[in-house]
């Protein structure tokens, strides 16, 4: 197997310039922050960025946890990959990932700074210092239930590395740690509610009425309500839209993850 390192110190933007590094080289796996990546998709670990403190983010990060080195050296073996990219904040902290994962030395050894210019690397280091967000190189899509509650946009960034271009363009996303010194994202149940409520403006058959429930939980926000129909309405057609409606709505506004929108008719009108 070829194992290539890629290191620069926090924030710099290597998550950010990994997928194309990767595309580059023709390198299919990475790991990074405690996740094995193949392909812009997560094939399994558990991300630094849920730790609730620094200490265990590194101690994530390195795979220090047994069950969570296991899970991923499993699949690394049935994976058999034969080419890896593994990130870093130093060469010290990606040799320790290499040999608890028992990757052996590095074939390649990449420095964020050769690759990158300085303007880059400072605007990196400007968004991380000033608004505590990090870049994950998959979808949004994929870490929406794993990062339910946390700050979390799609990037789809196309970028050119040095005098290099390319047209491949690589989906990521950014979230903002729960260690993160900006404190903790939380969104009210009432603010919840009303942009619940407000999704029913295109809905004039349907109204409201009685309390909107929002639990979060792990997998993500579950919201329950009850309303009333217009007679003569088709209700699963109609009910089908505005929770289609709910979802997008919440999800777009606060970034949650919405798991189940329950909605019971109680009235016709």
């Amino acid at each position: 197997m070829k194992v290539t390192f890629l290191i620069g110190t926090s924030g710099t933007g290597k998550s950010y310039q990994a997928m194309h590094l990767a595309s580059q080289r023709s390198i299919r796996f990475l790991i990074d922050d405690g996740l094995l990546i193949k392909e812009n998709k997560i094939l399994g670990g558990k991300s630094a960025k849920r730790e609730a403190s620094r200490l265990g983010a590194v101690r994530r990060a390195l795979f220090m946890d047994p069950m969570h080195r296991k899970e991923v050296l499993d699949i690394l073996e049935r994976e058999k990959p034969d080419t890896i990219m593994i990130l870093g904040t130093s060469q010290k902290m990606v040799d320790i990932i290499s040999d608890n994962l028992s990757l052996g030395e590095p074939d390649e050894v990449l420095w964020i700074q050769d690759l990158v210019g300085n303007e880059e690397i400072k605007l990196a280091q400007k968004i991380r210092r000033q608004e505590g967000k990090h870049v994950i190189p998959v979808p949004a899509l994929q870490l929406k239930k794993d990062f339910s509650g946390y700050f979390l946009n799609p990037l789809k960034a196309l970028r050119s590395l040095g005098k290099e271009s390319s047209s491949t363009a690589h989906d990521k996303s950014v979230v903002r740690p729960t260690f993160s010194y900006m404190g903790n994202y939380t969104i009210s149940d009432g603010v919840i509610r009303s942009l619940v409520h407000y999704s029913f403006h295109r809905f004039p058959e349907v109204s409201p009425i009685g309390r909107t429930f929002v639990q979060n939980s792990a997998a993500g926000l579950r919201i329950q309500l009850e309303v009333r129909v217009v007679y003569g309405v088709s209700i699963p057609k109609t009910l089908r839209k505005l929770q289609n409606r709910i979802v997008s709505e919440v999800e777009h506004m606060t970034s949650f993850h919405v798991e189940e929108v329950l909605i019971q008719v109680r009235k016709f009108q």
